[in-house]
């Protein structure tokens, strides 16, 4: 008798179990099809990044191509408008190679994303060369003459593609310690690791001709990368977190050079950013609550938007 009441109490608790186990797993988890979790309070985390990502595919891709998403993966806009005043550079053929691999591989940073969370379309972007010659031109602190047109060469092309992979690959630095799933951790991680490659290509490609004047202008490229690295973190409000490639000694690797080809702290740790900061920068307002620059009417999801209402 003892034994069948213990049977009893046993089925029943494990039939309670089995009652609230799933309730439990549906409320944190999702599962992707490669049966992989990731956590449903990471969603925003991992969704504000699109913002990001839809910058930089349809820049590289019209910059290689002359067209972007709407062409090469219209289901991954979601819908979302066209980029205004993108176009073909006139790049050599190197460098058309090399931004032709980053645009690709950013069609596939959408997709990555895309198919753990739902997404929002592509906002609206300012890809043309007025929005990049006012950033130059608040860099730089006057008008450039003639307006500096990231179309123009490979050089101006690399100079433009400096000004946001990089305020993404800190974006992901800061984004990390924040999920709660191994899955989410690991998908940022593979992003961020392709991510810092293009920063570093872009880098090492800056940096070999730093010394070289960019015509008609007299500054040298090594400059024009210290200046942009500055207004990014003005506009970021939340003091050193970006670098130029050439830097005072006690900047450089250990305070021992003042080659910067990867930018970090003193430890030459990569610098992390948050949503936030992202927003004042990219909108070139330094304000979360300002769109503009190159997001004339903001970033999508529950993040950028909670700061437009």
């Amino acid at each position: 008798m003892a034994l069948i009441a213990t049977s009893t109490a046993t089925i029943t608790t494990l039939l309670i179990s089995l009652f609230f186990l799933p309730k439990i797993y549906s409320s944190e988890f999702t599962i992707d099809h490669h049966h992989i979790r990731f956590a449903k309070a990471d969603g925003d985390l991992l969704e504000f990044p699109l913002n990001l990502e839809f910058f930089e595919a349809e820049f590289f891709l019209y910059g290689a191509l002359g067209y972007g998403l709407d062409k090469v993966a219209p289901n991954l806009t979601k819908g979302g408008p066209t980029p205004l005043g993108a176009k073909k550079a006139n790049l050599d053929h190197f460098t058309r190679d090399v931004i032709l691999q980053f645009a690709y591989q950013e069609v596939g940073h959408l997709r990555a994303i895309q198919k753990v969370v739902k997404g929002f379309p592509r906002p609206l972007l300012d890809l043309s060369k007025e929005s990049f010659a006012k950033t130059v031109d608040a860099a730089i602190g006057k008008k450039l003459s003639p307006p500096f047109d990231p179309y123009y060469s490979g050089v101006h092309f690399l100079l433009a593609s400096y000004l946001i992979p990089y305020v993404g690959l800190t974006g992901y630095v800061g984004t990390i310690p924040k999920l709660k799933a191994p899955g989410s951790r690991r998908l940022v991680a593979g992003l961020l690791g392709v991510e810092s490659g293009q920063d570093a290509v872009i880098r090492a490609y800056l940096y070999e001709h730093a010394k070289e004047i960019v015509t008609p202008y007299g500054i040298t490229v090594g400059e024009f990368t210290n200046r942009f690295s500055e207004l990014r973190d003005r506009l970021g409000h939340q003091g050193h977190k970006d670098e130029g490639l050439v830097v005072p000694l006690a900047e450089g690797a250990e305070g021992k050079i003042n080659g910067n080809v990867l930018a970090g702290d003193a430890d030459s740790v990569a610098f992390d950013r948050t949503a936030e900061e992202i927003l004042r920068i990219v909108y070139g307002s330094g304000d979360e609550k300002k769109p503009g620059g190159f997001y004339p009417k903001g970033g999508n999801g529950r993040i950028a938007r909670s700061h437009l209402l």
